[in-house]
């Protein structure tokens, strides 16, 4: 039986270790052969705009652009529709592969049969 990962960021550059922790968890469930989904929510929705997670440095860490390059390379990563709103963003600002979704999307993912969901 396979179980689905839903991981919601919620903090931004402002709080590097929480934002690498989440990426850390996604990107590793990942490799561990998990579904995972991950969304970036507030100021964290910068990290799916390219170069924006390089400016991210935190000790002792892999990089926040290669957990986020992780995730998207074997799960989903989605920013928050109004967030996106809220700072004119649009899917052709993001990171190929990345989608704008919002609340209806998130909740169905959460409630879904096997699905664990995880805030940071």
């Amino acid at each position: 039986m396979s179980r689905t990962l839903v991981i919601k960021l919620t903090a931004g550059a402002e709080e590097p270790e929480r934002a690498n922790q989440a990426c850390t968890v996604a990107a590793t469930a990942v490799a561990s052969g998990a579904t995972v989904s991950l969304w970036l929510t507030g100021d964290a929705v910068w990290f799916a705009v390219p170069g924006r997670a390089d400016a991210v440095a935190l000790p002792h860490a892999a990089p926040l652009a290669d957990l986020i390059a992780a995730v998207l390379a074997g799960g989903r990563l989605t920013v928050c529709t109004q967030c996106a709103k809220r700072r004119d963003l649009t899917e052709t600002d993001l990171l190929p592969g990345t989608r704008i979704a919002g609340a209806p999307s998130f909740t169905e993912e959460i409630l879904t049969e096997n699905a664990q969901a995880i805030v940071y």
